[in-house]
């Protein structure tokens, strides 16, 4: 399979913004002081990696095939009340940060849907926004749990 200079241009894109989403959540790993968010945004972090690896297969000219196994959505239990502390600020900036750049992705992946002509491709980039929407999801319940999304 081939690409168009405007696929390839998508594609190229789309790699940026997952990279910086491994970034992200990889140093917001580092940066959250409850532990069920640093193991939130390390799960996060591996599966953006899949992201990039599959979109590198892309670019190299390969249909790759759609995992639809779906992962549960992870539960979360409250660790923060409806006190602000200096810690649950921290970690609902670093929340707040990553829901956005998670609609950015979405966004991005909605707009590329819409301009391959490979349907196998299109299916594929498909499958990977419904992933971000999912980690939007995540991040959303563990807020909500913690009285963190108003």
């Amino acid at each position: 399979m081939s690409l168009t200079q405007k696929e390839m241009s998508l594609i190229k894109d789309l790699k940026g913004q997952e990279q910086l989403c491994i970034d992200k959540y990889n140093r917001h790993s580092q940066c959250a002081v409850d532990p069920q968010l640093k193991g939130l945004f390390s799960m996060i972090a591996g599966h953006e990696q899949k992201h990039l690896d599959t979109l590198t297969k892309i670019e190299n000219g390969e249909v790759p095939a759609i995992n639809n196994q779906s992962e549960p959505l992870p539960t979360f239990s409250e660790t923060y009340n409806n006190i602000e502390t200096e810690d649950k600020k921290n970690d609902c900036y670093l929340c707040t940060d990553v829901l956005s750049t998670e609609k950015h992705a979405s966004s991005l992946y909605d707009t590329s849907v819409f301009e391959f002509t490979n349907t196998g491709v299109r299916d594929v980039l498909n499958h990977i926004q419904k992933e971000e929407q999912n980690h939007g999801k995540m991040i959303y319940d563990y807020m909500a749990v913690n009285s963190m999304y108003n």
